[in-house]
């Protein structure tokens, strides 16, 4: 597949990719749309906005399915349940702050919202907070693939560019990662003191 074929199918698909893939995760493909905005490929403005209102559907979604069939979903798969046996516990004392930081800790992006519907948050509360932290999140990962996207290809032939975005993927998901441990293990010692 030539370069021209690639840009033509990012130019063609781009935004329902960057709209399925902000629903269920996001980050690595808003990354990768905030460089394709970067080199043109997309609009950086329609970009921000689909990946943003992705990540707020998604977890509306989530929310809705946890109070709906929160205790039948976690039956699905048992590493879910473990995870979500944790983030109920963390929401009855720290709900805002999960809510808040959900999309960016890594690997419990759909557990919280099922875990809050689940608890009962109430669904305004959690519409607000979603809608503040998917605008934060906008603006960080899409600031991230936009400037560090137009830097790497500007620099780099094609095939180095794409190493580099690799690169870079990995290393946002360990961020997120280890913000994730470091918020969980703080939680987690705050409730055991309690």
């Amino acid at each position: 597949m030539d370069l021209t074929a690639i840009q033509q199918a990012i130019a063609q698909h781009g935004y329902w990719a960057l709209f399925v893939g902000t629903f269920l995760e996001g980050e690595t493909f808003f990354i990768l749309a905030g460089i394709a905005a970067r080199k043109g490929l997309l609009n950086p403005y329609y970009v921000a906005l689909i990946a943003m209102l992705g990540g707020f559907i998604g977890d509306q979604v989530f929310f809705a399915l946890g109070r709906w069939r929160g205790a039948e979903v976690f039956t699905w798969s048992s590493s879910i349940a473990r995870r979500a046996v944790d983030a109920r516990r963390l929401i009855r004392r720290h709900a805002v702050v999960l809510i808040l930081l959900s999309r960016f800790l890594y690997g419990l992006r759909i557990i919280i919202p099922l875990a809050c519907g689940m608890a009962g948050i109430p669904a305004w509360r959690f519409v607000l907070l979603n809608f503040v932290s998917a605008m934060a999140w906008c603006l960080i990962f899409g600031g991230l693939g936009y400037l560090f996207g137009g830097l790497i290809f500007d620099r780099l032939d094609l095939f180095k560019g794409l190493q580099m975005v690799a690169v870079l993927v990995v290393v946002v998901l360990v961020v997120s990662y280890l913000i994730m441990k470091l918020v969980r293990r703080r939680l987690m010692g705050e409730d055991g003191d309690k």
